[in-house]
């Protein structure tokens, strides 16, 4: 028996490989999920992977693939992937080193070893292209925001996901409203959304800005490069290996970057209590500046490992806000409940997708390359 058709959705990240295959239909249905933590990405890492999707079953009901894809600068919306478009990927790969290369090495070997499949690129900075210019600006030389140098935000296909979910949930924050998303995992960031687009968001020009996180810093004074060059002899790519795999909660802590390890622990080490203060105060701030830039506050959304799971680290952050109108329900916050608010605004927590997101992407894109060749030839 044949199988239904179905899409791959595939989210690579800098040490870890998300899959999930959907049977097509409305709505889309997930059928195949599956994880690869701790990859170190070398030449041999790629084709390991692609067997090992190769193997999941029903692979050879797939009719397209779609690949997260960290940084895609000018690029707005997900688009079918050509070798214009790998050129161009291939270009800006040195503003996300960290992504961009492994992403491109992924998509290029599909390409390969499966050329009649058509892959399609999701971009996690295209819900950011509504932001103002003044939120995109960097102040430095203006000469560099015309190579490209300026803010673009991440985490997107999270956040239109979450928007997406409150829309069929029937907030009215989704169309007409001030909605906060904070998508708080080992990458973490927030996001400030008006009218459903985008005005904000607190990772700038790559994923290490914003918020502390699992490794990685978060914003820093950049007069660090400078100090840490005379004192401790840090190259460029040094202080970069630091800030974003040896800092956040694991240079905090000195002991994990796991948000579970350190609150087990913070009774008893003054590192991991710091560390785990340090990150909800973080947040808190963000809440804060963008409720001003909003001008007020609807909903508060949570989400990621975190945000889903940690109920004392929600408290934590919601803790003193109640003049923005959050006020937490302890019962529903320990059981994280739908909604954990019982104040003025609405404060909820949504498990995100952003596999699903990438699945629906796919069909979109393909969907719409069919309909421009049936014009064509009719």
């Amino acid at each position: 028996m044949t199988a239904e058709p179905s899409v791959l959705a595939v989210n690579a990240g800098s040490s870890s490989v998300k899959i999930g295959l959907y049977r097509i239909g409305d709505p889309l249905q997930r059928t195949v999920e599956g994880t690869r933590d701790r990859i170190v990405w070398d030449g041999t890492t790629v084709d390991a992977l692609l067997e090992w999707i190769e193997q999941q079953e029903g692979f050879d009901s797939v009719q397209a693939v779609g690949h997260r894809v960290v940084h895609g600068m000018h690029h707005t919306a997900s688009e079918l992937v050509t070798p214009e478009l790998v050129a161009d990927l291939g270009r800006i790969s040195p503003y996300d080193p960290d992504h961009l290369p492994n992403e491109i090495a992924l998509i290029t070997a599909f390409g390969r070893r499966h050329p009649a499949l058509p892959q399609v690129a999701c971009f996690d900075t295209a819900f950011h292209q509504t932001m103002p210019r003044v939120a995109t600006l960097l102040p430095i030389p203006r000469r560099f925001n015309a190579q490209g140098v300026r803010r673009y935000g991440f985490h997107g296909l999270s956040y239109a996901f979450l928007m997406d979910e409150l829309a069929r949930l029937g907030d009215p924050a989704a169309a007409r409203g001030r909605v906060i998303l904070a998508h708080l995992g080992n990458g973490a960031s927030l996001a400030a959304v008006r009218d459903g687009r985008s005005i904000d968001t607190s990772m700038g020009f790559t994923p290490v800005s914003g918020l502390p996180m699992s490794t990685r810093s978060g914003d820093l004074d950049p007069g660090l490069v400078n100090y840490l060059a005379r004192t401790a002899h840090l190259t460029p790519a040094g202080f970069h290996a630091m800030v974003n795999h040896e800092s956040g909660l694991l240079g905090v802590s000195e002991t994990s970057a796991d948000m579970r390890d350190l609150l087990a622990r913070e009774a008893g080490d003054v590192r991991a209590a710091e560390a785990v203060a340090l990150f909800c105060y973080q947040v808190k701030k963000w809440i804060g500046a963008f409720a001003a830039a909003l001008g007020g506050l609807d909903t508060l959304v949570f989400a990621g490992g975190i945000g889903e799971h940690a109920p004392v680290v929600r408290a934590r952050i919601s803790a003193g806000l109640e003049f923005l109108g959050i006020t937490i329900d302890a019962s529903l916050n320990a059981a994280s409940a739908a909604v954990i608010s019982s104040g003025a605004a609405a404060v909820r927590v949504i498990h995100t997708d952003e596999e699903l997101m990438i699945a629906r992407s796919v069909v979109r894109v393909v969907a719409r390359r069919a309909q421009r060749t049936n014009e064509v030839h009719p």
